[in-house]
């Protein structure tokens, strides 16, 4: 069944969004909903659904999931996740929007990237505040919190997009005002 284009776009941003928080998991989603009739990739990016994609961004996913629990790696992917990140957001958002006439994809992917590495900013920035308050005890729960809201947001993405891309901008809205409360 073929979602209208609008859906497509709302997808690619929340997946997009999400990527800023964890790379490889929003692809992991695309690619198994493609794989199970959820969500339509454009040709390029079907490879995102097969077996080989699939075992690598979950090795990745695992090793980034583990790693951002451990203090210093985490603020060492954080440093990696500046590039990575806004890659796996134009990634996500050509996958869903590739089919589009251009230069819409291009110019989506390029917002998607932005898009995760303003959460990717918001995120680091809210992790050294909790570093310098807590000396990085409770970065181990905001990391479990950052995957469970990735879950949630990129199953979302591709069920209820509309929905999934309010509620993540509250989310990030909410973020943000905290983040500039703390201090530097």
């Amino acid at each position: 069944m073929e979602r209208p284009e609008i859906f497509a776009v709302l997808t690619g941003i929340v997946l997009a969004s999400v990527c800023g928080l964890r790379a490889f998991l929003p692809l992991i989603a695309a690619g198994l909903a493609m794989r199970i009739g959820w969500l339509h990739l454009d040709p390029r990016f079907a490879w995102l659904g097969e077996n080989p994609a699939l075992i690598s961004l979950g090795v990745a996913s695992v090793l980034e999931m583990i790693g951002d629990k451990i203090p210093i790696v985490d603020h060492a992917l954080d440093v990696v996740g500046t590039v990575v990140r806004p890659v796996a957001a134009g990634v996500a958002v050509l996958g869903v929007t590739g089919h589009l006439p251009a230069p819409f994809p291009a110019l989506l992917a390029i917002l998607g990237a932005a898009g995760a590495l303003g959460v990717h900013a918001i995120k680091a920035k809210s992790r050294i505040g909790s570093t310098a308050l807590t000396l990085g005890h409770l970065n181990p729960l905001l990391s479990v919190a950052e995957d469970v809201t990735t879950v949630i947001f990129a199953i979302g993405a591709v069920l209820v997009p509309l929905l999934a891309i309010l509620a993540f901008a509250l989310l990030i809205g909410w973020l943000a005002r905290t983040a500039v409360r703390q201090p530097a």
